[in-house]
């Protein structure tokens, strides 16, 4: 779990960054990567599985729509990756607000991502690009 948490903070400093000299790679490369909007449709609907069987953290979907919220989802993951989609819900703060939720919840969605990642086969680069755009979002979830 320590390894878990010090990936996440390592992503969360490195993940979207780009290096100073370097030419930026191909905007839509993580998109691509993720096999398009078909492949982030399929990497959503594996997540949600993960997590509704997740007695650590699906009470907190227990009056969610659903259907919004995976649509939000591709959303969000399809802009954030380069790809032509904008995120059209509420900043995670305002998602979050009120939760209160802990580093525990925050760390059992990312193994239900990963367990969703390694369950439509991705990459371990892409995971870890993916993650990268997960953890700088920590401090907006966690403990609203």
């Amino acid at each position: 779990m320590k390894a878990l948490y010090l990936a996440i903070a390592l992503l969360a400093m490195t993940g979207c960054a780009s290096s100073p000299g370097k030419p930026d790679v191909q905007k839509d490369a993580l998109y691509q990567s993720l096999g398009g909007m078909p492949g982030i449709e399929r990497l959503v609907d594996a997540a949600l599985t993960q997590v509704h069987g997740d007695l650590r953290i699906n009470l907190f979907f227990e009056n969610t729509d659903l259907a919004d919220l995976r649509r939000l989802l591709i959303e969000q993951i399809c802009q954030a990756s380069g790809g032509p989609c904008t995120y059209t819900g509420r900043s995670m703060e305002e998602a979050h607000s009120g939760m209160n939720l802990s580093e525990a919840d925050f760390a059992a969605f990312v193994e239900d991502l990963i367990a969703a990642m390694n369950t439509v086969q991705l990459a371990e680069s892409t995971q870890q690009q993916v993650l990268g755009l997960f953890g700088p979002m920590k401090p907006q979830v966690v403990g609203q």
